[in-house]
């Protein structure tokens, strides 16, 4: 099987899976596991590179209301690469290509490949390139998603083990964290310009890791927030993720937050109970390292480190 990914979390669960090797294009943004960097780059991105995130977010919302793609897909690459197999999203269209850019890629595909046609997951002919959506929406749903890529890439046995080995450990943290006489009530930042709550699968890690998430958004897109909200939510402990960001763009977030007076005025904030969380790697990515961030969370609440890369 041939398989393009253009998805990071899929390309993450692929190689966890024993498929890496039938993976023959990723996107830009595919940087674990390193093996993946070598591999053909079918997207780029519109969003521009070293701005602050008052000014992503202002071309994000002006692109998604013109009704723009923030991402390219290489179509004569994609057909070059004459994929079985292309796994994709509906579930955001900020967060990853869109589906319509990539099913009419397919279609063009298929039309140029008359033995081929585009369809979902019933789809039993041979010589076909299916187009897979991924939509979770809870860590739960994520696990089905590696079952459900195992039993497409014939690496079902390897995909049973990971979920087990990703659900004992969950099971082991939450048996770790029942006990927790003060659970921290914990807000989530998944953009800091504006604030913007913690949606799908995140209030449920904090849980898992031994806090109470707040102004959360569970198995829903995240949403903006009003810093009028969070000052009444009055939050023990923050987490600041930003959306595709690593660990030194959360750091230079923070530090524009330090210019925002309601943000200086939390508790939190004061007491120096902020986590910067590299939410790219580990909670943007609906992958295997979901349950890293939540025994990342766990231990920072028991050692209180400042940074989490």
């Amino acid at each position: 099987m041939r398989i393009v990914s253009l998805l990071p979390s899929a390309t993450e669960i692929l190689f966890g899976i024993g498929a890496g090797e039938e993976v023959v294009g990723v996107t830009h943004e595919c940087d674990y596991p390193p093996e993946a960097l070598g591999l053909p780059k079918l997207t780029s991105a519109s969003t521009p590179n070293g701005t602050t995130s008052a000014e992503i977010d202002r071309h994000v919302r002006a692109a998604v209301h013109a009704g723009s793609s923030l991402y390219h897909l290489d179509s004569a690459l994609l057909a070059r690469l004459e994929p079985d197999l292309i796994v994709t999203q509906e579930l955001c269209a900020v967060c990853a290509v869109s589906y319509e850019i990539v099913d009419s890629a397919t279609k063009l595909l298929n039309s140029c490949h008359p033995e081929r046609s585009n369809v979902m997951l019933s789809a039993v002919e041979a010589r076909t390139t299916r187009v897979v959506s991924l939509e979770p929406g809870s860590l739960q749903d994520v696990f089905a998603t590696i079952t459900t890529l195992g039993e497409i890439t014939g690496h079902l046995t390897e995909a049973r083990d990971l979920v087990a080995r990703l659900e004992s450990r969950a099971k082991v943290l939450r048996a770790r964290t029942a006990g927790t006489a003060k659970r921290a009530r914990t807000l989530v930042l998944e953009w800091t310009d504006p604030p913007m709550s913690a949606g799908h699968w995140i209030p449920e890690l904090v849980d898992l890791a031994g806090g109470v998430p707040v102004l959360a958004n569970p198995g829903a897109n995240s949403r903006r927030l009003e810093w009028t909200a969070i000052a009444q939510a009055a939050p023990e402990a923050i987490i600041v993720a930003p959306c595709g960001f690593d660990l030194a763009k959360t750091r230079a977030a923070i530090e524009e937050l330090d210019a925002i007076e309601a943000w200086r005025s939390l508790a939190a904030q004061r007491t120096g109970r902020v986590l910067a969380l590299d939410g790219n790697a580990y909670l943007s990515r609906p992958g295997p390292r979901l349950v890293d961030a939540a025994e990342i969370i766990e231990g920072w609440y028991t050692g209180g480190a400042e940074y989490a890369g």
